[in-house]
């Protein structure tokens, strides 16, 4: 048989029915992982992967994929990984992975430094909102070109929530799935308990308001191993975790949808503070109640100043003299 008379029996093979008589599909799944300078972003990636690899700083935008087969002899799914680095200050590279042609298989994965509190509603609030806004953007044109896979996607944000939740009026999902991930257990750890309390209850709310599931992760590889879970469902349809740990002096694991805002509580204000404090939204007075406690750092203390092409890990003698001869 040539090249040519193999790939058209590979073709064929795949596109009739196996012996189930089902049409074997490959899974085919984009993910981007974005957060904090330093978070731990491509040690999560790595883990996931399970690959024995050293991290490197993330310069820009990165792409790596992992591939798992569901059974013996079936062609194996794929999950694509893209990687924002520098924190908050590449947020137009978010246009580059997402677009309308993968929208309907694409997560998103947050993040957050537990160990940086004082960074960690600006990263957060900022990284989603450009998201969010790109993400609405492509859905705007679906809703011409594609309606059907606009209402699709529509939906499916509600699909975490039943509908007789108590919230369901109450929440604004994000409008493709959503994992929250809280790094540096260890060190979040020895904080105070009254410090931890506040993270804890305000990430509980940010994720249960946009429908996001959220785990707190370490080194440590039975955390690891919790984040893999969420992630492995995102990214090849593993089952998800029904446990669930909402004790604020453990690491927290809520999967989206089983949390709920009598759970949560109210801000932890005092009455008078929160009379005080002029919101309009609940995630607004959220957000005042938390920078009181941590006052943000300035959106310009995250931007990244370093010049990646200093950096020794990009060496190209010939570049390099090129730019030296150019500059001069």
């Amino acid at each position: 048989d040539t090249l040519w008379d193999l790939a058209i029996a590979e073709v064929e093979k795949r596109e009739n029915p196996d012996d189930d008589g089902k049409r074997v599909e490959v899974w085919e799944k984009s993910i981007l992982f974005m957060g904090n300078k330093n978070g731990g972003k491509t040690t999560i990636i790595l883990r996931c992967l399970e690959r024995e690899e050293i991290s490197k700083p993330t310069l820009a935008l990165e792409y790596t994929y992992g591939r798992r087969a569901r059974r013996h002899n079936t062609p194996k799914d794929i999950a694509h990984f893209w990687e924002l680095g520098g924190g908050t200050s590449l947020l137009e590279l978010i246009q580059i992975p997402i677009s309308s042609n993968n929208i309907r298989s694409f997560a998103v994965v947050l993040v957050l430094d537990l160990s940086k509190p004082n960074e960690l509603w600006t990263t957060m609030e900022k990284l989603l909102q450009v998201t969010r806004n790109h993400v609405n953007k492509i859905l705007t044109k679906l809703e011409k070109t594609n309606p059907e896979v606009a209402t699709e996607i529509k939906q499916r944000m509600w699909n975490n929530l039943q509908r007789d939740h108590p919230d369901y009026e109450l929440v604004d999902p994000f409008p493709i799935p959503l994992v929250i991930i809280g790094s540096k257990y260890d060190i979040f750890h020895e904080f105070d308990s009254e410090m931890r309390k506040i993270i804890s209850k305000t990430l509980r709310f940010v994720s249960h308001y946009y429908g996001a599931s959220l785990v707190f992760t370490s080194k440590s590889e039975a955390l690891l191993l919790k984040a893999r879970v969420l992630i492995n469902h995102l990214a090849f349809g593993y089952d998800k975790s029904k446990s669930v740990s909402v004790d604020h002096s453990k690491p927290l694991f809520i999967p989206a949808g089983l949390d709920s805002l009598s759970q949560i509580g109210p801000p932890p204000a005092s009455d008078s503070d929160i009379g005080k404090m002029r919101a309009n939204t609940p995630l607004e007075l959220w957000k005042k109640v938390f920078e009181k406690t941590f006052p943000p750092k300035s959106f310009c203390d995250l931007q990244d100043t370093k010049d990646p092409a200093q950096d020794l890990q990009y060496v190209e003698y010939e570049v390099d003299i090129m730019r030296a001869q150019k500059k001069q």
